[in-house]
């Protein structure tokens, strides 16, 4: 480094521009750095002489100058100190910056970051030359910075900045004094003392027991596969609990359809780990499907049915649901995903997941309290584990957070157990196995009902079912295809992946160090589309879909290896050519079923609400939209489900609220339209979706207020391995898909 030239290059430079005689009226006398005689260069006295001239104000009480441990972005703004050690310990010193031609300090303005709007990613780098106090330039090699909700830079931000910013580390090439070769340092600022991004190259992530990409052993393996769809039970096993009896089906069709979920679960979760975004996200028949196949068992032309009816609507449905698989796959395929990801953002998918949830509410506790005695201490325990027990760690495992629906419902039906073999509900002349022939004894028909919902032994599923039963494809008979029914799954297959958008986002955030490409949620929303195809096929009554509740359980377990999930996949289809296993939970009583899926709906409402952490939910805008959403995607059904002069008196209580299809006030020329109009605005989260898709994408709005979902690009794929190991294809099916239509930007 020329020690001493600062003042003769600064003149230089001001005759070159021609404008040294202006530029020299407002210049302040600055003395010429002298070196001592017969010493060394000594850069003590070089930082003494710059804070001297005013070149460095140093107002921090700390030794030492601008120098290439202290650096200032001219172009954000953003001042960066001697070292990550500064910002950890919660210190700040003062952002002066300086101004290297007038070496005169400017306003202090902030921290500006300069947000990167595109692809929010951080792979763009670029050179630039900063002077420092001697008038000599510093190569600084400055990355964009993205941030996600909190603010803290993973390139998978919202645009928010709300949070304490970190910020990537910048390399310095800085020259030695003798001006022979350089040499590299590199500055870190880290959020608390955490690194960023991935760790080496296994896929862990800050804050995770086992990354995405971890091979903890064959034993752990096996116990996180089994923890992940043990803590997702309710959503796996209990729908089929409210379809079959809704369609007419015996206690041996709800265990069928059960072996036939897990088996397609177990299908769709090893293909998404391998084919789709590769997230560990558990694959299966998701609440989004519940309440169309509920619209449809309830339509007039089925209510009369006695023969064969199960089947009937069965393929009625298999014939639906393949039809908006198709249109599901084709959104993915053909990149017109990618397209509707820009107007998809939290604001829209909050509300729509609530909703969601909310649409059982006339449904749960009517049914649960058919047994009072046996709904609410379910009820009461697994609120008890989940919120009071949350905290207690038994062997290094919160097993009360992770297990708590699977533990109080084996409790409460044991209890159940003990209810019925101590003869709370024996009734004489009457059979625990009801009969038709109860109905017709005076003394037994006020109490089959009871009997019926919470005798733990009126299933005889167990005594029916085979050991060993393989579900197969077409089990139920040919589907039928209707365009009514039809109509009515394109626009749920459409609101199933606007809930998928939202849980890649959030699992992304929780796995991975940057959120998948557009066209990597393409292709995880088109193998859905596959599965969902596949659940039509074998028959399970309703879609697949990625289930939003795993996000909540990696959060709590932090285990997040698509290896374990693979593993405990192998072990839903093993279960479920086990026709026993099926005829177990098949004789789960009603009113059990239905108390623990009250549960699981109030926490898929709080699951989508969360999604608004990515906005500024302070903002009015978001706060109308949202409520104006919900509120309307509750009323606006209800008006639709007063039409029902004809159902009152032919359908329960609970079901007249899926029953306007057939009765609703839309009567055109087309009796099909007619069905599909009045069902699609029956429903919640199709009415939910419609409002706040429209609200929020013309309603102005900052990126940073809307809370705009940034995707990575691409060429960060293409650039970075951790991204190409987090969601690349695996082996030799990556390179049989051109990158142009799997990982299309």
């Amino acid at each position: 480094m020329e020690t001493g030239s600062n003042s003769d290059s600064l003149d230089k430079a001001e005759t070159s521009n021609g404008r040294g005689n202006k530029l020299g009226s407002m210049l302040p006398k600055i003395e010429p750095f002298v070196p001592k005689k017969d010493q060394n260069h000594n850069p003590r006295e070089l930082r003494s002489w710059a804070k001297r001239t005013g070149f460095v104000s140093h107002l921090s009480g700390e030794t030492g100058t601008a120098s290439s441990t202290e650096r200032f972005d001219s172009s954000t703004g953003f001042h960066v100190g001697k070292s990550g050690r500064d910002q950890r310990a919660g210190g700040s010193s003062p952002k002066i910056e300086i101004d290297p031609v007038l070496g005169r300090t400017r306003p202090n303005m902030g921290v500006e970051i300069e947000m990167d709007s595109g692809s929010g990613s951080g792979s763009r780098q670029g050179r630039k030359t900063v002077a420092d106090g001697n008038g000599l330039g510093e190569k600084v090699e400055e990355r964009k910075v993205g941030l996600n909700g909190n603010g803290v830079e993973n390139g998978n931000g919202n645009g928010k900045g709300n949070g304490v910013a970190s910020v990537t580390p910048l390399v310095v090439e800085e020259k030695d004094e003798e001006g022979k070769g350089g040499r590299d340092v590199e500055i870190g600022m880290y959020p608390e003392g955490e690194e960023q991004g991935h760790e080496g190259g296994n896929g862990h992530h800050p804050g995770l027991k086992v990354g995405l990409r971890d091979n903890p052993g064959l034993g752990a393996l096996i116990y996180y596969g089994l923890q992940h769809f043990l803590s997702l039970a309710g959503s796996l096993i209990f729908i089929p609990s409210v379809m079959v009896p809704a369609m007419g089906g015996t206690d041996k069709d709800t265990a069928s359809v059960i072996s036939t979920m897990l088996l397609v679960s177990g299908i769709s979760t090893i293909l998404h780990s391998y084919f789709g975004t590769r997230l560990p996200l558990v694959q299966g028949s998701s609440f989004i499907y519940l309440a169309p196949a509920l619209v449809i068992i309830n339509a007039r032309d089925y209510r009369n049915l006695t023969e064969h009816k199960f089947r009937h609507i069965m393929r009625e449905l298999q014939g639906a649901i393949i039809v908006g698989s198709i249109f599901q796959s084709i959104l993915g395929f053909s990149g017109l995903m990618s397209l509707l990801l820009r107007l998809i953002n939290p604001v829209v998918v909050a509300p729509t997941v609530a909703a969601v949830g909310l649409a059982f509410f006339s449904y749960g506790f009517p049914q649960a309290g058919s047994c009072i005695e046996v709904s609410v201490p379910l009820l009461l325990l697994v609120l008890i584990c989940t919120l009071y027990l949350r905290g207690i760690s038994i062997f290094g495992h919160r097993l009360f957070r992770i297990y708590a629906v699977p533990l109080s419902v084996t409790i409460t039906w044991i209890y159940a157990f003990f209810l019925t073999a101590g003869g709370a509900y024996d009734y004489k002349g009457c059979s625990p196995d009801i009969p038709s022939s109860n109905i017709l004894v005076d003394e037994c028909r006020k109490h089959a009902y009871t009997m019926k919902h919470c005798r733990a032994d009126a299933s005889n599923a167990w005594r029916t079912a085979a050991w060993v039963r393989i579900p197969y494809p077409l089990q139920w008979g040919v589907p039928i295809f209707h365009f009514r029914t039809s109509l009515i799954m394109i626009i749920v297959s459409l609101v199933a992946s606007v809930d998928s958008v939202g849980t890649y986002h959030s699992a992304s955030l929780l796995v991975s160090s940057k959120p998948p490409t557009p066209g990597v949620v393409s292709r995880g929303i088109a193998l859905e589309g596959f599965c969902s195809l596949l659940a039509g096929i074998w028959g399970s009554g309703t879609g697949s879909t990625t289930l939003t509740e795993n996000t909540h359980t990696i959060n709590i377990t932090k285990m997040a290896s698509r290896r374990a999930l693979v593993f405990g996949a192998l072990f839903l289809i093993l279960f479920s050519v086990v026709g026993k296993v099926g005829a177990i939970l098949a004789s789960i009583p009603l009113s059990l079923a239905a108390a623990i899926l009250c549960f699981m709906w109030a926490l898929v409402v709080a699951v989508g609400l969360s999604t608004l952490q990515y906005t500024q939910t302070a903002s009015f805008r978001n706060i109308t939209i949202v409520g104006v959403s919900l509120f309307l995607g509750l009323s606006i059904p209800t008006y639709f489900q007063q039409y029902q002069p004809e159902s009152i008196l032919m359908l329960p209580s609970y079901f007249v609220p899926y029953a306007a299809a057939s009765d609703g006030p839309v009567h055109t020329i087309n009796e099909q339209l007619d069905f599909s109009i009045n069902a699609l605005l029956s429903m919640s989260m199709v009415v939910t979706l419609l409002v706040a898709f429209v609200l929020d994408n013309t309603v102005p709005g900052s990126r940073d207020e809307r809370g705009v979902y940034i995707w990575s690009c691409a060429e960060d794929v293409a650039t970075d391995p951790s991204l190409q190991l987090d969601y690349s294809l695996p082996g030799k099916f990556s390179s049989l898909c051109c990158r142009s239509s799997c990982l299309r930007a």
